[in-house]
């Protein structure tokens, strides 16, 4: 079992049930879902289908291609990277090597950034996305509040492209403008004092917790995206000192953090920033800071 499918035809169920125990015996902590995901990129269906034609029979080239994707997994490599998707609030976006997985965790920021828009800010104004990676968050406010205009930085052009590629999808590449460059340095003079929000996602993981990341994670996802210096917060500092010269009086910042960080950005606040609050996500961990100037 661990050297492949076998040379017979095989029907849906029991491709399933082999690449399961195949992912599991390779330690996948989500070995069936794996498994169901990747075998739907290969027939290129909806999962639920799977289940409604267990006895159809995969072809030789399907059995290739699903056994080499398992080969993969087993490996290591996450499944988002191997299909080439992630769905995130509600849609689907495109992922590739050069960008950070888009996680649930994260659409607490993106409710939030709604939510806070709706309250505050619902007029001219505007929304950046500080290290936008895939585009998950700007594109997802852009789908959620119809007449924003949100601008993306990344210092990556890779991930740039990818983000573009997610607005085009999305069809809001007209309200979405993607800006190359170091956070906020990278937005144009005449966005100064403009914006109404700004978020950010940036690399939050303390280089001492490097040998603490899931090995997919740490040996797939770039590391550009990960880590954010000794304790974590070296980006989140630099975007602190930048921001109000980009935000009108009362702006919000929306900051995705790990546990344990808010207490530290709370105790070296430059002057003019207030906290209002530290946002919990669905299993009781801190993930955002809310930040007023």
């Amino acid at each position: 079992m661990q050297h492949g499918l076998g040379g017979c035809q095989l029907d849906i169920a029991t491709a399933l049930f082999a690449a399961t125990r195949r992912l599991r015996a390779a330690g996948s902590p989500s070995a069936r879902l794996d498994a169901e995901v990747l075998l739907a990129h290969v027939l290129s269906c909806e999962r639920l289908h799977l289940y409604r034609v267990p006895e159809q029979k995969l072809s030789a080239g399907q059995q290739a291609q699903y056994d080499a994707l398992l080969q993969r997994r087993a490996a290591g490599e996450p499944v988002a990277y191997l299909t080439g998707r992630r769905e995130f609030y509600g849609r689907e976006f495109i992922v590739t090597p050069a960008v950070l997985i888009p996680r649930p965790e994260t659409e607490l920021l993106v409710e939030l950034a709604a939510q806070r828009w709706r309250e505050r800010f619902d007029h001219a104004l505007y929304i950046a996305d500080i290290g936008t990676g895939s585009g998950a968050i700007a594109v997802s406010l852009a789908c959620l509040l119809p007449r924003v205009r949100v601008l993306a930085t990344d210092v990556s052009p890779a991930a740039l492209a990818v983000a573009l590629e997610n607005a085009v999808r999305h069809a809001v590449a007209q309200r979405v403008a993607f800006y190359q460059g170091d956070l906020l340095a990278a937005l144009p003079a005449e966005w100064a004092g403009r914006l109404g929000l700004i978020c950010a996602n940036l690399p939050y993981v303390p280089e001492t917790e490097r040998g603490q990341l899931p090995p997919d994670v740490l040996h797939y996802e770039p590391h550009l995206a990960l880590f954010g210096g000794p304790d974590g917060l070296a980006l989140y500092r630099r975007l602190l000192a930048q921001a109000p010269r980009f935000l009108v009086p009362g702006g919000r910042l929306l900051l995705e953090i790990a546990p344990g960080q808010p207490e530290i950005l709370a105790r070296e606040l430059p002057p003019g920033w207030r906290l209002c609050g530290v946002h919990l996500d669905l299993a009781g961990r801190e993930r955002v800071v809310e930040l007023e100037y």
